[in-house]
């Protein structure tokens, strides 16, 4: 882990997405944040001492969203799979397919595996999975601003590079990644350039999940509330593999997505953090 100090910033953007704004000030305390994105092999680690079932190996019990066709209650996740032909429109159901039997060991669903790759992100885990992990090792998973915070390096200001030192998907999403970077896909943890706090991968590579919950804008009065029996949602942040200047360009630390909580999928991670204590 490396340590992060304390500091105020402006957190947020006005000048890209919607979600990103207002811009507001935010003051945060000093922590302690991996290095890297929890990988294959330390997730494993836990799953060996533990014997935790994730989220996707479970399935959705019957009681949960009524009217959701049984096909997406088994145990599985989503996988990205580039399309086939040429798309009339974009659309995400063309490539992101809920696959039975995609889960952390078997990513891009049951015939495909982890050996080889422990040393990249684990993904298909849940906000769960992530929060029960965090608790395993006495961590947490950071908050929104703590993530941004990290994610800065030390800048205050975000980063506005066409290009960034990152796995990104270089190309025509979603028909071809020309892989200029060196990877498809998720990318062994540590392969590019650390930012001033000498924190791998906070950009790129994978989504990574934060402990808040999901509003569609910083201001509470401009945000969309929640829907009854729609799935929770929490942040997630930093872009993934799938971000190309082209689609999403969300490899900011201002950029923030939802993430539905009982789902995971090729392109969300995490990392967790430690507090400290508090003195009585």
């Amino acid at each position: 882990m490396r340590p992060v100090p304390a500091g105020q910033f402006i957190m947020g953007s006005d000048r890209h997405y919607p979600e990103e704004r207002p811009q507001h000030n935010v003051s945060v305390a000093a922590f302690l944040i991996d290095t890297h994105e929890v990988t294959n092999a330390e997730f494993a680690a836990f799953v060996a001492a533990t014997g935790y079932i994730t989220t996707a190996e479970k399935g959705l019990p019957p009681d949960a969203y009524p009217g959701l066709p049984d096909e997406y209650r088994k145990p599985g996740s989503m996988v990205f799979g580039m399309p086939q032909q040429t798309l009339a429109q974009f659309d995400l159901t063309s490539w992101w397919q809920y696959t039975a039997g995609a889960d952390w060991r078997h990513p891009g669903g049951p015939h495909t595996s982890i050996n080889g790759r422990e040393a990249e992100p684990v993904t298909q885990v849940s906000w769960d999975d992530a929060k029960a992990y965090a608790v395993w090792r006495g961590h947490d998973l950071p908050t929104e601003s703590e993530w941004e915070w990290a994610a800065r390096g030390g800048s205050g200001i975000p980063s506005e590079e066409a290009e960034p030192n990152a796995n990104i998907w270089e190309g025509i999403f979603p028909y071809y990644d020309s892989a200029k970077d060196g990877y498809r896909g998720p990318a062994p943890v540590g392969c590019f350039k650390p930012n001033g706090y000498g924190l791998f991968d906070m950009l790129g590579n994978v989504w990574e999940w934060t402990q808040d919950d999901y509003q569609s804008s910083h201001d509470p009065a401009m945000a969309t509330q929640p829907v009854p029996g729609m799935p929770n949602r929490k942040v997630i942040k930093g872009g993934s593999w799938l971000c190309s200047n082209s689609y999403c360009g969300r490899y900011r630390p201002s950029a923030r997505q939802p993430g539905e909580t009982d789902l995971g999928s090729t392109h969300i991670g995490f990392r967790t953090i430690m507090r400290p204590i508090a003195k009585p």
